[in-house]
């Protein structure tokens, strides 16, 4: 185990930095000692020699000037004890930096600009800045960062060129690890039949990408700063033709497809139920015959429609379920919240940590799970200053699963589009939030309410999902079966408020907020109904319409 021995020289009593630094390099495994404010460059030497420490980490916050003399005394001190062994590293503002830089002792200077990410790479013994060097493909990007989330923020301005400009503004920035592609709805449905376009609207909900060079442009704008990666929607029809571009085109860092929409679902698409289910499932084979990450996107998908929130859980595990299915072997399982905008965030995270046990359940040798957790949209309000208090507030939140990826929602995402400015400044929020969140927070995971309603939601999701297996038992695997599933949206074991009049689905369910939390409500009896009711009555009007 390497030593970190730190504390601050001269007549500095700003300490706050150097703590935090220590608290940092714990986590990382190393054995700290902090020395100690203000201290003498002979107290220095002499701890050094008592100590034997691998690193010396030494801050000075005040006027610059003073600086230059007490490192020309710790020089000669250094030559005189012949101390070699040692990497030195040192902390301040800008000014005092520059001064330390000079004076050619320290392996690592920190100017005080940087973020937490690159002082944790520097303790896992790399160094971005030097090395030149950002992982290139997701998994890789993940572990040179965690416990530190990586970020992501989706971009799609009106124009090709606007995009591309935003895309390098953001890489130089380097503030966000994943930019994700969001093409208009007539390049996500018609890309490879351009002449059904309607082209008024062009640009309507993201960047009118036409051709494979028009995605080249965007890898390329990529191509500075941080080097962050790329990854686009699926689309929405002729998705495997779509897959193959990606990937050739801009690398595609991960595949998003859903299970059950972009189909007649969702109007999104052309696609029936049972079509959508089958092309979906062989986009995530494809993916992963080629070892390349799948987020499978439908838990939100129901909570967006007011689902209660069992079935989102029970969403979740069958979304991950069917990746496994398709031999995906590494799964990001996005844990959307604020969904619906007015869930309490005791309620909102439990129902988070319900769908983590299900869906870890799944992993294995070959299956491996990473959670990237978000915001719900809806959630931010048109106030751009009140919008940045909720960005924040659900990022601090999010905190408590842990997560591998942060998506970042732009704060003014429910006023406009975020532009290059607004996507750094709301990831430089975020980033301020996991700094403070690395001190050490609360454990809110452990709270016994939230405990207590992630119990309720797994053994109600495990209802959901056992009901769904019984509907086709001559069937081997009716969780994954195309029939199966359809199925069970048809009958309403997963269901939705806003499927009312939907022909692909039941339309009958409906939903309330109570205590913070969605449930299935009757109305006729102005009552919450239990799941295993609400599964009950199902089953039997199933049955009665099977016998007439």
């Amino acid at each position: 185990m390497k030593r970190i021995i730190a504390g601050t020289i001269g007549n500095c009593v700003h300490v706050a930095g150097t703590m935090n630094f220590l608290t940092l390099a714990e986590k990382e495994g190393y054995e700290t000692e902090f020395l100690g404010i203000a201290l003498s460059i002979d107290k220095v030497i002499e701890k050094i020699l008592e100590l034997n420490p691998d690193i010396v980490a030494l801050s000075y916050r005040l006027t610059p000037e003073p600086l230059e003399e007490i490192l020309i005394e710790l020089k000669e001190k250094i030559e005189r004890q012949n101390i070699n062994n040692v990497k030195w590293m040192f902390g301040g503002t800008e000014p005092t930096a520059k001064i330390a830089e000079k004076s050619g002792i320290f392996h690592k200077i920190f100017y005080g600009t940087e973020d937490i990410d690159e002082v944790i790479a520097y303790l896992k013994g790399k160094d971005y800045k030097k090395q030149e060097f950002y992982p290139k493909d997701l998994i890789t990007r993940i572990n040179s960062k965690y416990p530190y989330p990586i970020l992501r923020h989706h971009l799609g301005l009106p124009s090709l060129e606007k995009t591309t400009e935003a895309i390098e503004k953001i890489a130089k920035a380097e503030v966000l690890d994943v930019i994700s592609i969001a093409p208009d709805q007539n390049a996500q449905e018609y890309f490879f039949e351009q002449d059904k376009m309607d082209h008024r609207l062009d640009g309507a909900g993201g960047v009118p990408l036409r051709s494979s060079e028009d995605f080249n442009k965007l890898y390329e704008a990529a191509q500075v700063g941080n080097y962050p990666l790329l990854r686009c929607y699926s689309g929405t029809k002729n998705l495997l033709p779509f897959a193959e571009m990606l990937k050739k085109t801009i690398d595609n860092a991960w595949c998003a497809v859903p299970l059950f929409w972009y189909s007649d679902l969702d109007k999104r698409g052309p696609r029936t139920l049972r079509e959508a289910i089958k092309e979906n499932q062989q986009v995530m084979k494809w993916h992963g015959d080629r070892d390349i990450p799948v987020e499978v996107n439908d838990p939100h998908h129901w909570s967006l429609r007011d689902a209660h929130d069992a079935i989102g859980v029970a969403a979740a595990y069958l979304a991950a379920y069917n990746a496994k299915k398709m031999g995906v072997k590494d799964y990001v399982s996005q844990y959307m919240f604020n969904v619906p905008a007015f869930m309490s965030p005791q309620m909102d995270l439990a129902k988070m940590l319900a769908k983590i046990e299900l869906v870890e359940s799944l992993e294995d040798e070959n299956f491996r799970t990473y959670r990237q957790a978000r915001a719900g949209l809806a959630s931010f309000p048109a106030d751009l200053n009140q919008a940045k208090g909720q960005l924040a507030s659900s990022a601090y939140l999010a905190m408590a699963i842990k997560p591998h990826i942060y998506h970042v929602v732009g704060y003014c995402e429910a006023h406009h589009a975020a532009g290059a400015e607004e996507i750094i400044e709301s990831c430089k929020i975020v980033r301020g939030v996991i700094r403070n969140e690395f001190l050490g927070t609360v454990d809110m995971a452990k709270n016994l309410i939230v405990e207590e309603r992630k119990k309720e939601l797994i053994e109600e999701a495990n209802l959901i999902l056992e009901a769904i297996k019984v509907l086709n038992p001559t069937v081997k695997d009716p969780l994954s079966d195309v029939e199966t599933l359809a199925r069970a949206v048809e009958i309403g074991l997963l269901d939705t408020p806003q499927f009312k009049g939907n022909s692909a689905a039941k339309g009958e369910l409906t939903t309330r907020l109570v205590n913070g939390a969605l449930y299935p409500y009757d109305t006729r009896e102005g009552r919450v109904i239990s799941e295993r009711e609400r599964i009950d009555r199902i089953i039997k009007n199933n049955e009665k319409k099977s016998v007439v």
